[in-house]
């Protein structure tokens, strides 16, 4: 007579399964953990990307300012310049720029007036007084600042060509034959996009 207890058999190939199972989730894991360990590269830096498009003078401050204070805080920080947003990289067009009365809603006069002749020249002397009058840096100064800070500033190759600029017209240390594809890029693996 057979004393095996037939239960025990089919409890040991259980166990045996589940050993198995466990042993195929620890390795599981531990394949998911040096993939992970491959992603992280260490570097906690934020990223934050702006795409600057308008070229006149009261909009070149916000890209330059906002990407000059995010480089001190250690940020990897991009400004992509496109279409008219290239002048501000532009070295004869940067000193040029100009501030425009229509169409602004701060502006203290009414639409009809501010497009008088000569009054987009009066709001930028007006602009450009106030901000001599704060000590506010120029133009020059935060593009200078910028790069030294480590941003990267980028002129928009295709804006390059529609333009007919070329490449040795803008500021020394400005990234240029950047395509939209480069700065959709790192848009993805920012953390912060804005676009000005």
């Amino acid at each position: 007579m057979n004393t095996d207890n037939p239960t025990s058999s089919v409890d040991d190939s259980e166990s045996g399964s589940d050993a198995a199972e466990v042993q195929a989730l620890r390795e599981r894991v531990d394949e998911l953990e040096e993939s992970v360990a491959d992603l992280d590269d260490g570097d906690d830096r934020k990223k934050m990307t702006i795409v600057a498009t308008q070229g006149s003078f009261d909009m070149a401050y916000p890209p330059l300012i906002l990407a000059s204070t995010a480089a001190a805080f250690g940020w990897e920080v991009v400004v992509f310049h496109t279409f008219w947003g290239l002048d501000i990289l532009h070295e004869e067009k940067s000193t040029d720029l100009k501030l425009s009365a229509v169409g602004n809603p701060n502006m203290p006069l009414p639409n009809a007036v501010a497009a008088l002749p000569g009054m987009d020249t009066m709001a930028t002397k007006m602009m450009q007084k106030k901000i001599d009058e704060n000590g506010t840096a120029t133009i020059e100064e935060l593009i200078d600042l910028s790069l030294e800070s480590g941003v990267d500033l980028q002129a928009c190759q295709m804006t390059i060509e529609l333009m007919d600029y070329d490449e040795d017209d803008f500021y020394d240390g400005v990234t240029t034959g950047v395509g939209a594809a480069t700065a959709l890029q790192h848009m993805a693996e920012s953390d912060i996009q804005l676009l000005v």
